[in-house]
């Protein structure tokens, strides 16, 4: 018989029981992920071993240490950190959601029209010497707008007697291809300079992060993990079926709506930053699954410390191996996504 924690807070108004073995692995994937982020920051041009980047958390170091460390790579490693968390368990509430294990935000368009919404918030707002006219803090409320009604009409158009998750998955490639076309032609009216900023954006890159933009996504996207975290119940009836949802009481279309929010928004954060980073949200909760199992209060924080993982081994990879040349790491993540996808397809029995 499994062994569980009672976790209680705020007088007991939050509860839930916590398998042990599903807790320890947590830990030992937040521990995984403190390792690569020391590698991360020590890795480059100017290699920098583990001690010495330990010594500059700390407030030591030499000068050419910290320089390296906090003002060139640590930046671009909370934010890869942090947006694959956010895809991650956004991709994570998606296959709850909606029951299908296809489910992504890239793969069903909400990737595609946050990556819209900022691109053509970049050529709007962008004066002929690439220079943005207005504060980069409005770049996550463009790409959540982006997110979100992309996201609204893939529910309706898949709307038929219910939600069929077949019919939006279809339909989600249909508005990705769509959003691509818009991205393009965007690319095409803007500025060739600001056209070649974009499409490596548009793959997914980290390149060019800075404690600007840390300061923008890491209080956004911590408030909402931990209301996903918390909503993690709530996901749990959804996979039961609407009919079965509905006879326990569930206020079913209320909170798929919610999280439907939480989910765009969480997207919407990590496209404004990082671009279209591809298929993390698809691949970490199947692999948090095999992990801690399909309940999600242990499934959506082990997704989230998987995606930041990835993203981050991603960004490592591309900006080391292949020196002097960066590779985005959008890059590495669609080259293992895209088998991995086909072979979901052919797992998937009900498709």
């Amino acid at each position: 018989m499994k062994k569980y924690l009672n976790f209680r807070l705020f007088k007991d108004k939050v509860s839930m029981l916590i398998d042990q073995k599903a807790a320890t692995l947590i830990f030992v994937l937040l521990a995984l992920q403190l390792a690569a982020v020391i590698a991360s920051t020590g890795l480059g041009d100017v290699k920098i071993n583990p001690i010495n980047v330990l010594k500059v958390f700390t407030g030591g170091g030499s000068d050419l240490d910290r320089l390296v460390v906090l003002d060139f790579r640590l930046p671009r490693t909370i934010i890869s950190v942090f947006v694959g968390m956010a895809l991650a368990t956004a991709g994570g509430i998606l296959q709850g959601m909606i029951r299908n294990p296809l489910a992504s935000p890239d793969i069903i368009g909400i990737t595609g029209g946050a990556g819209a919404a900022v691109v053509g918030f970049l050529t709007v707002f962008s004066n002929s010497d690439n220079v943005l006219m207005v504060s980069v803090d409005w770049l996550p409320l463009a790409a959540f707008i982006g997110a979100f009604i992309t996201a609204f009409l893939v529910y309706i158009l898949a709307w038929r007697d219910g939600v069929s998750p077949i019919r939006m998955v279809l339909i989600g490639i249909g508005l990705a291809a769509l959003t691509k076309a818009i991205i393009t032609f965007l690319m095409i009216k803007g500025p060739i300079h600001r056209a070649a900023q974009a499409n490596i954006w548009i793959t997914g890159s980290v390149n060019g992060s800075n404690w600007s933009n840390v300061q923008v996504i890491v209080p956004w996207v911590l408030l909402l993990l931990i209301i996903a975290f918390v909503s993690a119940r709530k996901i749990n009836v959804q996979e039961l079926g609407d009919e079965l949802a509905i006879g326990l009481g569930s206020q079913v279309q209320i909170q798929r709506f919610f999280l439907l929010v939480i989910c765009t928004a969480l997207v919407g954060a990590a496209v404004a930053f990082a671009g279209g980073i591809g298929f993390v949200g698809l691949m970490a909760p199947h692999m948090a699954r095999r992990l801690v199992g399909s309940t999600y209060g242990a499934l959506l924080p082990a997704s989230a410390l998987i995606g930041g993982i990835l993203v981050l081994l991603a960004d490592v990879v591309g900006r080391t191996l292949f020196l002097p040349l960066e590779v985005p790491a959008g890059v590495f993540t669609a080259a293992i996504g895209a088998p991995y996808f086909i072979y979901l397809l052919f797992k998937t029995r009900n498709l």
